[in-house]
């Protein structure tokens, strides 16, 4: 069975860090790469689509990662608002630190880095998401309704007694 894509999104200050990002992101042929110029444009894909992640900077002067993040977190309207993100940052200070944990930052990279860091990362926040993901899953499946327990709706009407058995097609 192939692997479902997941896909990420990139926002970054620097439109050639964003290609050399995406490149080596796209370079895992499950992860599905979009880059993004603006804040707003990221916001209305996700309103339109699924995102796994989102890479962001903090050296965007518009569309500085914790901003973006806190923008995106209180959007009532994503398609699936539980993604995660990493942040790209120049240097790491405690009031960094700080600002990171109030917007819903998962994890900070300080620059420079290698992309293949941040891949090894991105791959590594994906696989920690969907081991949760699977564990909660299975803790919340439901069991399967009974005849009897269909009975005692008041808006359901049994076709099915132990007078008429089910039907065995």
């Amino acid at each position: 069975m192939a692997e479902p894509l997941k896909t990420i999104a990139v926002l970054v200050a620097n439109p050639a860090l964003s290609s050399i990002l995406s490149m080596v992101l796209a370079s895992v042929p499950s992860f599905r790469v979009r880059p993004f110029e603006s804040e707003l444009a990221l916001q209305i894909y996700m309103r339109l689509a699924p995102v796994d992640l989102v890479v962001t900077d903090f050296d965007a002067q518009s569309a500085r990662a914790d901003l973006v993040t806190r923008e995106l977190r209180d959007d009532p309207w994503l398609e699936q608002p539980d993604f995660q993100v990493i942040a790209l940052a120049s240097a790491v200070s405690p009031r960094t630190r700080d600002i990171c944990t109030a917007a819903g930052i998962d994890e900070v990279i300080v620059k420079p880095m290698s992309p293949k860091y941040l891949l090894e990362r991105v791959q590594s926040r994906l696989e920690q998401r969907a081991v949760a993901h699977h564990s909660v899953r299975q803790t919340r499946r439901p069991k399967p309704l009974q005849l009897r327990d269909i009975a005692t709706f008041d808006n359901v009407i049994p076709l099915w007694t132990r007078d008429r058995p089910l039907p065995q097609h």
